[in-house]
C-alpha cells in the first residue's frame, strides 16, 4: 500500500475568531502549553476538575503493557451520578436536560431532576429483571428520551450497554446480541421516520428466534418495549414487558454505587474488514474525562445559557459521546430529535433551531451537502440568529460545504469546529478550539490539548509539514478503546501491529490518510482500507459482499465505496449472477433492483448500493485477491489504473465497456 498521498486541494482562506468571541471563550491557548509541559498531569488535572470521584485516583496512566492502557485505575466513580445526581445536588435540578422533539411535532422537555428520577426507576427495574454489574444490555431504540434513560440506567448499575442503530436488520442485531451475550433487550414498538412508523419490535422478535442454522437466542431473558409508534406487535408472554407498565412499578429511589475507573461502560460494534463486526470496548473514567473535556472546550459550552444540539443517532459513537455522556456530564441543555432532516418538510431542522434557540449545532457534512442541494431559500425562512458555534463530524468536510455552512447557517459569524475522531478513539482527537484557532475551510486543524497525533510513512517515519501519509496516534489517550470485546489478539492486529516496532511506538493506526500543511494543520484524505464512510457511517465491504452472496442469484460479488456528492461515499456493487438466474430473469434492471433491496433487508437501508453492476468476471490477482482499487476507478469514472498484476488483464476493459453500454 502506498502511503504517499497527493493532495490537489489548495485552500488559502483563514477565519480567526472575533475579538469578542476570543475574549469570552471557554478555552484558551494556555491549555496547549499546560498539556505540552506534562501531558499525563494535564489529563489528571482535567479529570479532577470535570468529574466527581468517589475514590480519588492516585495513578493517572499505566502504559506498561501496550497496547492495553489503564487511566485513573485506582479511582472509582459512577458515570450516571456524574451525568445526573450531582447537577441536581448542585441546585440545577430545574435546568432542562432534554428538549425532545418527535418527528410528528409532539414534544417534551425533561429537567435534570426528572431525568434523574426516571433513571433511578429504570435502574431498579433492570436490577429486578436480573441484570447485574458486568451484564450486557442491548438497546435498539429510536431517538426518544427512553434511549438516554436506558443508557444511563445501565451505566448506573454497572452493567454494559450495546446500542444498536435502529436501522439495522434482524441479522445484524442478532450477531451483536450473540457476541455480547446480552441478557436484556430494550426496544420500542416503532419510531417515526419520514412520516411513517418504522417498526422495531418485529426485528427483535426475528433476531431472537431461530434463524437458518441459528437456534433460538439463548442469553436474552427479557425484552422491554417502549410504546411509541402504537403499531401492532407480537408478544411473547413471560419474556416481553411494556416499559411504561414495568417502570411504573419500579421503586423510585436508587443510590448510585461507585465502580472502578476501568469498569466497562459500553460495547459499540463497528464494521471490520473481515466482515465480522468488532465490539469496541470503552471503560468509564478515562472515557468520561475526555468526552466531558472536549464537549466543554471544543464547543465553548456555557451550560447556564447554551442550547446544544448534536443531530447524531445514539446508535453511533457520536450519539454516545456528544448526545449522552459529554453534554450531560457538563450539565448542558440539549435538543433531541427523533426524525429525519426533511420530514415533515425540508426546513424541519431550521424550524427546531428557531423553536428552541439552539446556540451550538453539531452535524455531518452529508447533511450539509444535502441542504446545499436544496438551496439557501429554505434555511433563510427561519431565524437562525441564536447560533453562535457550528460543528462538523463524520467525515472530512469539503471547503465548499464549509463555506456554505458558515455563511448560510452561521451568518458569517459562527466559528466552525470540524472534528476528527472515531468509534475507537471515543472522543474528539483533532479539532479547532473556537476561541483560539484561525480556522481553514476543509481542515480538521490540530490535535486537541493532551493528544499526540502525527502523519507518517509506511515505515512509521514522520512525513513532516507538507507531506501526506498515514494518520497515527503516538501516545495513549484517556478515551481510547480498551480492546475488541472477547478478542484481544484482533485488537492488537487491527490497530497496533502495523507500527508496533517503530521508534517511540507502538502507534495506533487510525486507518485514515492525511497530510500536514505548512502550519502542520491536519487535512484528512479519507480511508485507506476497504471500510467505506457512507453518510458518516463506517460500513464494511466484506459485510455487504457477504450479504450479496447470500442471495441465491449471486455467485460472487465485490463492493467498493465511490465518491458521492451527498453521502461522501456511496456503495457500488459488482456482481456475477448465476447462469440459471440470468436465463430466468426478465431483465437486468429487475435483478439489480432486487439485489439493492436485498442488501437493505439484510444489513439495513444505509448499506443499500447506489448501483449494482452485473459483470461476467471480477478483476483478480493470480492469488485470487479482488482488486477493488480498479473497480473504484471505474465506479468513479476515472481511467483504470495499472492492471499488470491481474490474472486476466482484459477483465477491466470488458467491465468498463459493459458499464458504458448500460449507462
Amino acid at each position: 500500500m502506498s502511503t504517499q498521498i497527493d493532495s490537489l486541494l489548495h485552500e488559502d482562506r483563514r477565519f480567526p475568531p472575533s475579538e469578542e468571541f476570543a475574549a469570552g471563550a471557554v478555552a484558551n491557548a494556555e491549555l496547549y502549553e499546560r498539556a505540552a509541559s506534562d501531558r499525563v498531569a494535564f489529563w489528571a488535572e482535567q479529570s479532577r476538575e470535570l468529574l466527581h470521584w468517589d475514590t480519588p485516583f492516585t495513578k493517572t496512566l499505566d502504559w506498561s503493557n501496550p497496547p492495553f492502557a489503564t487511566w485513573f485505575e485506582d479511582g472509582s466513580l459512577n458515570v450516571a451520578y456524574n451525568c445526573l445526581d450531582r447537577h441536581v445536588e448542585a441546585g440545577n435540578g430545574d435546568r432542562v436536560a432534554l428538549h425532545w422533539e418527535g418527528e410528528p411535532g409532539d414534544s417534551r422537555s425533561v429537567t435534570y431532576a426528572e431525568l434523574t428520577a426516571e433513571v433511578k426507576r429504570a435502574a431498579n427495574l433492570f436490577t429486578s429483571l436480573g441484570v447485574e454489574a458486568g451484564d450486557r444490555v442491548a438497546i435498539y431504540l429510536p431517538m426518544i428520551p427512553e434511549a438516554i434513560v436506558s443508557m444511563l440506567a445501565v451505566a448506573r448499575i454497572g452493567a454494559v450497554h450495546s446500542v444498536v442503530f435502529g436501522g439495522f436488520s434482524a441479522d445484524s442485531l442478532r450477531s451483536r446480541i450473540d457476541d455480547a451475550e446480552a441478557k436484556l433487550v430494550i426496544t420500542a414498538d416503532g419510531g417515526y421516520r419520514k412520516g411513517k412508523v418504522s417498526a422495531l419490535k418485529p426485528a427483535v422478535d426475528a433476531a431472537l428466534a431461530s434463524r437458518g442454522d441459528l437456534p433460538v437466542q439463548a442469553t436474552v431473558d427479557h425484552v422491554l418495549v417502549v410504546r411509541r409508534g402504537e403499531n401492532d406487535v407480537d408478544w411473547t408472554e413471560g419474556r416481553d414487558l411494556w416499559w411504561h407498565e414495568a417502570i411504573a412499578d419500579a421503586a423510585p429511589e436508587h443510590e448510585a454505587q461507585a465502580f472502578p475507573a476501568e469498569h466497562p461502560l459500553f460495547i459499540l460494534y463497528t464494521s471490520g474488514t473481515t466482515g465480522k463486526p468488532k465490539g469496541i470496548l470503552h471503560t468509564s473514567g478515562g472515557y468520561l474525562t475526555q468526552t466531558a473535556f472536549t464537549h466543554k472546550n471544543v464547543f465553548d459550552l456555557r451550560p447556564e445559557t447554551d442550547i446544544y444540539w448534536c443531530t447524531a443517532d445514539i446508535g453511533w459513537i457520536t450519539g454516545h459521546s456528544y448526545v449522552t455522556y459529554g453534554p450531560l456530564a457538563n450539565g448542558a441543555t440539549q435538543v433531541l430529535y427523533e426524525g429525519t432532516p426533511d420530514a415533515p418538510h425540508p426546513g424541519r431542522w431550521w424550524e427546531i433551531i428557531e423553536k428552541y434557540g439552539v446556540s451550538i449545532f453539531y452535524t455531518a457534512p452529508t447533511a450539509i451537502r444535502s441542504f446545499m442541494k436544496l438551496g439557501r431559500k429554505i434555511p433563510k425562512q427561519f431565524d437562525l440568529s441564536s447560533l453562535r458555534l457550528l460543528g462538523s463530524v463524520g467525515e472530512p468536510i469539503n471547503p465548499e460545504a464549509w463555506m456554505w455552512y458558515r455563511k448560510i447557517i452561521g451568518g458569517k459569524l459562527a466559528p466552525i469546529v470540524d472534528t476528527w475522531w472515531q468509534t475507537e478513539t471515543g472522543a474528539i482527537m483533532i479539532s479547532a478550539l473556537p476561541g483560539v484557532t484561525s480556522t481553514k475551510p476543509g481542515s480538521a486543524q490540530v490535535p486537541i490539548p493532551g493528544i499526540s497525533i502525527d502523519v507518517v510513512d509506511d515505515a512509521g517515519d514522520p512525513v513532516g509539514a507538507g507531506g501526506g501519509g498515514l494518520l497515527v496516534v503516538t501516545e495513549p489517550w484517556p478515551s481510547m478503546l480498551r480492546g475488541i470485546w472477547g478478542d484481544p489478539e484482533r485488537f492488537k492486529e487491527t490497530y497496533w501491529e502495523k507500527f508496533w516496532d517503530v521508534p517511540g511506538g507502538p502507534f495506533y493506526f487510525a486507518g485514515d490518510g492525511a497530510r500536514l500543511d505548512g502550519d502542520r494543520d491536519v487535512w484528512l484524505l479519507g480511508r485507506v482500507d476497504d471500510v467505506m464512510n457512507v453518510s458518516g457511517h463506517r460500513l464494511s465491504t466484506a459485510e455487504i459482499e457477504s450479504a450479496l452472496v447470500a442471495n441465491e442469484m449471486v455467485a460472487e460479488s465485490a463492493v467498493v465505496g465511490a465518491a458521492d456528492e451527498t453521502t461522501g461515499q456511496a456503495v457500488v456493487a459488482f456482481v456475477i449472477i448465476k447462469e440459471s438466474h440470468l436465463e430466468q430473469a426478465s431483465g437486468l434492471a429487475d435483478i439489480t433492483g432486487a439485489l439493492r433491496s436485498w442488501v437493505g433487508e439484510q444489513i439495513g437501508p444505509i448499506a443499500r448500493p447506489r448501483e449494482v453492476y452485473i459483470v461476467n468476471e471480477l478483476p483478480k490477482t493470480r492469488s485470487g485477491k479482488i482488486m477493488r482499487r480498479l473497480l473504484r476507478d471505474v465506479a468513479e469514472g476515472r481511467e483504470v489504473g495499472d492492471t499488470t498484476t491481474l490474472a486476466d488483464t482484459t477483465v477491466m476493459q470488458i467491465i468498463t465497456d459493459k458499464m458504458v453500454k448500460n449507462a
